[in-house]
């Protein structure tokens, strides 16, 4: 798996954008083409426990704009200017590998290559007088970011 973050991270891969199903079609082909590859992520995976924290603020928000049975839905794409970027959408249809974070009424989305890169960090929603919209705070497993917090590149 370090050997597929540390590819995905080089330059030329950062000017293309990788859909969610690209990221999980380069995991698969990144564990069956390296077994010591697969050893760390199975490692990462049994011993890292998948969460997302969802704050106060994002739930309230999610409340009010999520009645029609819609989710916010968050997804890690190769880009940006820092090399990933998060992506959020509201949604209605969920896939097999997506985990939920949340409550019922406000819940939040996120497919499991995806939480791979945002293990542990915490989705907001802030408002300011020019903008306000979701965002990725305290990201433990990004080492740098760009100025307006969309992108962001990861600890090897």
């Amino acid at each position: 798996m370090a050997f597929m973050l540390r590819q995905l991270a080089k330059p030329t891969l950062q000017r293309n954008l990788l859909s969610a199903t690209s990221l999980r079609q380069a995991a698969k082909d990144a564990a069956a083409n390296a077994p010591v590859a697969a050893a760390v992520a199975s490692n990462l995976t049994n011993t890292q426990q998948q969460q997302l924290r969802v704050s106060e603020s994002c739930l309230k928000r999610l409340r009010e704009i999520c009645t029609d049975g819609s989710f916010l839905r968050i997804t890690v794409e190769g880009g940006g200017c820092s090399g990933f970027q998060y992506k959020f959408d509201l949604d209605t249809k969920l896939h097999e590998d997506d985990l939920h974070f949340g409550e019922d009424k406000a819940k939040v989305v996120i497919d499991s290559v995806s939480l791979d890169y945002c293990n542990g960090a915490t989705v907001d929603y802030h408002s300011e007088l020019i903008r306000a919209g979701f965002r990725m705070i305290a990201n433990p497993l990004a080492e740098q970011g760009c100025s307006c917090g969309s992108s962001f590149s990861i600890k090897l």
